[in-house]
């Protein structure tokens, strides 16, 4: 029984290490910490719960080592963006709480998508775009909410769909985004930990070592992401974002 334990725990470490690097890289963590405790059997929600609350210190850490590249989005200051990301954020796990396990499995793939094909067409969609529209900071905080509330409510390649909204909403390469992303992904999981805590719904004995694991890689990740170029970056994102779509519609389709 101890040793299944262990086995268990080191499985989470690890998926919490590998985790955290992809959140501070490109985002989707998620793609590696959420299969790993759905193969320990944990249930869909409770698996998502525990992973949204072991990835919060990871992507603290990262949002720490990037720190001096925190700058306004769009025009909107960054104290503003993490005001509306936490009131989203606690919004969205609210709804999880009270939402059947295979209702956001059947819906999350359509959200990955939607952030895969807006990755992909990010520079010249964005320039398509402010050609013929003014997208002013009302647009910007709406769509700040809506990536809280889906931040809150799963999580999973949040982080990728950050990326593309403001590549497409506010033409910012995706590498000058590593600050303000990761910052975003740690304040809608600290309001959803908030609530997931509260409803009994972490698994902690999973959740602890999952969440050492995301720390170190939190820290591994955003040092490695400082000295890449931003073509290496975007070509990342794109991988990560698609592989994170298909696993996602693999599994609540087939």
């Amino acid at each position: 029984m101890a040793g299944d334990w262990i086995e268990g725990a080191l499985l989470a470490a690890g998926a919490g290490l590998v985790g955290g690097v992809m959140n501070a890289l490109a985002g989707g963590g998620t793609f590696a910490t959420l299969p790993a405790l759905i193969g320990l059997g944990l249930p869909a929600n409770i698996a998502n719960a525990t992973s949204n609350v072991a990835l919060l210190p990871g992507a603290a850490a990262s949002a720490w080592e990037f720190r001096d590249e925190l700058e306004p989005v769009g025009g909107l200051p960054v104290r503003l963006l993490v005001a509306i990301t936490f009131v989203a954020g606690l919004i969205g796990s609210i709804l999880l709480v009270l939402t059947p396990s295979r209702a956001f499995d059947v819906i999350i793939p359509w959200l990955l998508l939607t952030g895969f094909v807006a990755m992909a067409l990010g520079p010249k969609a964005s320039e398509w775009l402010r050609a013929r529209v003014v997208i002013g900071r009302r647009t910007l905080m709406v769509t700040q909410g809506m990536l809280g509330v889906y931040g809150g409510y799963f999580g999973g390649g949040v982080g990728l769909m950050t990326t593309a909204a403001y590549g497409l909403l506010a033409g910012a390469h995706p590498r000058s985004l590593f600050a303000i992303r990761t910052l975003m992904l740690a304040v809608s999981n600290l309001a959803a930990a908030f609530i997931f805590a509260a409803a009994g719904v972490v698994r902690w004995a999973f959740c602890i070592p999952m969440l050492l694991g995301a720390i170190l890689g939190g820290v591994i990740g955003a040092r490695i992401g400082k000295r890449l170029p931003h073509g290496l970056v975007r070509a990342w994102t794109l991988r990560v974002t698609g592989a994170t779509t298909l696993v996602f519609f693999v599994r609540a389709y087939s």
